[in-house]
């Protein structure tokens, strides 16, 4: 039977590297997004890959469009298998200088455009007792960084928010499951767009991935929905490990490197066009792709990933050579 998948934020970066990772499959993919150009270039990945693609312009803010959307994606494909939230936007600035309106539309989108996708998911998935939601989260959903405070706070939402509806369809015995996957930096266009009052342009704290590598992890996800989170990178593990037990230093480090280590030595041109309240792609006609612009510095893969998929490998090879330690140990302490 062949898979049918809707993803948000299609149009580029992490959720259209995911939607030809299940073209390959040759799985059906609804895409929501807003912008055409880039909704009509991820489409076009998913056939050349080999999948079905339905494109559905959509604003993750509007409740009505999504579930608009999810009926579409059904009576194109049938029943959704797999529902993966991945839209968002920011505002890169101190949080001083962001306006009610902006902070307020950044949640819409990063926050309640998950709460909406969820929502829609479940509406159809659990009458069929079925179905699997994966949410695109962000180290920074447990560590925040200077002047991204309505992103993380979005990000941080989505931990609390999937908790407490894991909690209720364990509780219900239901079959669907949900889970996290936790990114590090990745090198997607969101830097080439997003709305930003920095002097510089904007940039992902080093180390930054690939989106084949955030798309390798949302697969592994959907594919084994049964563990609570996934942590893509190093960079993410060493990042939500040292939150647990060293915050208040990386509070004081932040402080000092955050601002610097966020910003380019480019100079950010005025009047620079951003995808707060409108896609940028539309006006000019052009698919930006699932790239960002530092290609040269981004990680193709991600051995924390790689443990994630061969964690039992690991475990069993670990405990030969454990076993053959203890063997080895013993046999020497009898010989002496």
């Amino acid at each position: 039977m062949t898979q049918h998948v809707v993803i948000t934020g299609a149009s580029a970066g992490i959720g259209r590297e995911t939607a030809i990772l299940f073209g390959r499959r040759g799985a059906n993919v609804t895409l929501l997004a807003r912008g055409k150009s880039g909704l009509e270039g991820a489409a076009a990945d998913v056939r050349r890959a080999g999948g079905q693609a339905l494109a559905v312009q959509t604003d993750v803010a509007d409740a009505a469009q999504v579930d608009s959307a999810a009926s579409q994606a059904e009576g194109a494909f049938g029943p959704i298998d797999v529902w993966i939230n991945v839209a968002f936007t920011s505002v890169f600035a101190p949080f001083t200088e962001i306006s009610a309106e902006e902070f307020r539309r950044v949640t819409e989108v990063s926050y309640l455009g998950f709460v909406h996708g969820t929502k829609s998911a479940l509406a159809r998935m659990m009458a069929r007792d079925r179905g699997t939601i994966v949410q695109v989260g962000s180290a920074l959903s447990e560590r925040s960084i200077p002047l991204q405070s309505a992103y993380c706070g979005a990000k941080h939402a989505i931990n609390g928010f999937t908790e407490s509806v894991r909690c209720e369809l364990l509780h219900d015995g239901s079959h669907v499951r949900i889970t996290v996957v936790q990114m590090p930096a990745v090198n997607t266009p969101q830097f080439s767009w997003v709305r930003s009052r920095l002097p510089r342009q904007p940039q992902p704290v080093a180390p930054i991935y690939e989106p084949e590598v955030a798309a390798r992890g949302v697969l592994l996800a959907a594919d084994h929905p049964g563990r609570k989170q996934y942590w893509v990178g190093g960079s993410t593990a060493a990042t939500l490990l040292a939150q647990k037990f060293a915050a208040p230093v990386l509070d004081r480090y932040l402080a000092r490197t955050g601002y610097d280590s966020q910003q380019t030595d480019q100079q950010v041109s005025p009047g620079r066009p951003d995808n707060l309240w409108e896609p940028v792609d539309d006006p000019a006609g052009t698919d930006r792709g699932a790239h960002g612009s530092f290609d040269d510095r981004s990680h193709p893969r991600s051995a924390e990933l790689w443990l994630s998929r061969h964690a039992r490998a690991v475990l069993a090879v670990t405990g030969v050579a454990l076993g053959a330690g203890g063997v080895l140990a013993g046999s020497r302490r009898w010989s002496r």
